[in-house]
């Protein structure tokens, strides 16, 4: 099975100042991208799992990266390196989802305690460069678990994610 993926987050800003006799005006377009080939060296990954949940009221679950996951064909997913991952809170919720720390935490990115609170359609990302072939190491069993936390216990929360890697 070939994955191919690309990543990329774009900053467009624009600013005007009126003056007395002109106005001025200032135009930032940056983008940050990469792409990926299928395989498992530099610039490539050769698993990827994407899917939308929900959590219940103070509801958490543990995503773990090396061996619950199932891609969309349903083979189970075993990640040693992460290359991107997002994660995206419905702009329905009512509470934040939280991701990050938890037993056995995936800690390479946020290391064992951090995490990282997505308000109500609230968005993070990452992904690695074309020349990095090391990616976010996944340790099976003591280092693998992404945790996702619903923050609090009045309602449901709803999430995307999208994470792409490989398998050696």
């Amino acid at each position: 099975m070939a994955v191919i993926s690309d990543f990329s987050i774009t900053a467009s800003v624009a600013q005007t100042k009126v003056n007395d006799l002109t106005t001025s005006s200032d135009s930032l377009v940056k983008k940050w991208a990469t792409h990926l080939d299928s395989g498992t060296a530099a610039g490539q990954a050769d698993r990827a799992f994407h899917d939308t949940r929900t959590l219940a009221a103070s509801a958490t679950e543990d995503l773990d990266l090396a061996g619950m996951l199932a891609d969309v064909f349903g083979t189970t997913l075993t990640y040693v390196r992460i290359k991107g991952l997002f994660v995206a809170a419905s702009s329905t919720n009512t509470n934040n989802v939280v991701i990050g720390a938890g037993t056995n935490p995936w800690a390479t990115l946020l290391n064992a305690t951090g995490t990282v609170t997505l308000r109500p359609g609230v968005a993070c990302g990452f992904f690695t460069g074309a020349a990095d072939a090391t990616g976010y190491a996944v340790t099976a069993a003591t280092g693998d678990i992404l945790k996702v936390a619903n923050s609090a216990g009045s309602t449901s929360v709803t999430y995307d994610v999208v994470i792409v890697g490989c398998s050696a």
